[in-house]
């Protein structure tokens, strides 16, 4: 696959564009709806599928598949972010008015971080072959670990990064409205909002140690990588939105997160062995989170109308 200078810069011109218009859209500090979560939402799967297209129209269908196929696998992943990303809102108590400024900047982090990471991960493939290998196993054992440990809670008293923040960072305990650094006794410290900005930008480091590699055993072209990743990223904070007040009702969905990245491991895996065509690893894909999110919706249904 041929990707022009052009083609790479059109692409973080209208990821850059769209953040603006984000950016401008939410200025204001307001609590974001279902209504406009839903709105937000279907924009950017629109430009995600829109852009799917544009990669049919010009590199053809094989290529496609495998955006779409990473695309998935990215969106599908993303959901256990905003299982997080609703732990720590909730913890530290962050109004909900300042939740989109906070996950607005995350966001940025995270296509910057994700990007070096592709980068990483193409120069080690490139070098490397096996290295393939190691990543199909360490998706396969992250799975299990996923699925063994999916109940488990974090202690963010005792967070070892939080420690070292608080520790070398000035803080107060007050929200200062949407500031994340505010002046006190003469000296700068930083609100809640940025101690949650540094939590959620660490957590996406630690996600993306498991997306970058699932989207690698998809494709193995850092332009669909990329893309496939920033597309997905891109509406996460929408999927928040939309989706933090319900994540009670998805009780089997990490359950279904952890054997998407079995799958993925083992199709890695397989590499030499069978090729697993990318319109049957996208089906999979597919049938596995439909299954995880109705037997989770049965399941809470279910509990509602006992109780």
């Amino acid at each position: 696959m041929t990707v022009p200078i052009w083609a790479w810069a059109a692409v973080l011109g209208v990821i850059l564009l769209m953040l603006a218009v984000d950016l401008l859209a939410h200025r204001r500090a307001h609590v974001v709806g279902v209504r406009e979560a839903l709105a937000w939402s279907a924009v950017w799967v629109a430009l995600g599928l829109a852009f799917g297209a544009v990669i049919w129209w010009v590199w053809g269908a094989e290529f496609a598949g495998q955006y779409f196929a990473g695309y998935v696998i990215e969106k599908s992943l993303a959901v256990d972010n905003v299982f997080v990303f609703a732990i720590i809102f909730g913890y530290f108590a962050v109004p909900r008015e300042y939740q989109h400024r906070v996950l607005f900047y995350g966001v940025l982090g995270a296509l910057v971080f994700r990007a070096v990471f592709i980068a990483a991960g193409s120069v080690l493939i490139a070098s490397f072959a096996w290295i393939l290998y190691v990543f199909g196993a360490f998706l396969v054992l992250t799975g299990i670990r996923m699925a063994l440990h999916r109940d488990e809670t974090v202690d963010y008293e005792n967070n070892a990064v939080l420690r070292v923040f608080r520790r070398l960072v000035p803080a107060t305990d007050r929200f200062h409205g949407k500031k994340f650094l505010v002046r006190e006794a003469g000296r700068r410290v930083a609100t809640p909002l940025l101690t949650v900005l540094v939590l959620i930008e660490v957590s996406d480091v630690v996600f993306a140690v498991d997306s970058i590699p699932a989207i690698f055993a998809v494709t193995q072209e850092p332009f669909l990588v990329f893309t496939s990743n920033a597309f997905a990223i891109l509406g996460l904070r929408a999927m928040y939105f939309l989706l933090a007040d319900l994540m009670h009702r998805f009780v089997y969905l990490k359950l279904g997160l952890a054997a998407v990245l079995v799958w993925v491991g083992v199709k890695m895996l397989l590499l030499d062995v069978w090729k697993i065509p990318t319109a049957l690893s996208l089906g999979v894909v597919g049938a596995i989170l439909a299954t995880a999110v109705t037997a989770s919706l049965l399941r809470t249904s279910a509990v509602s109308r006992k109780e």
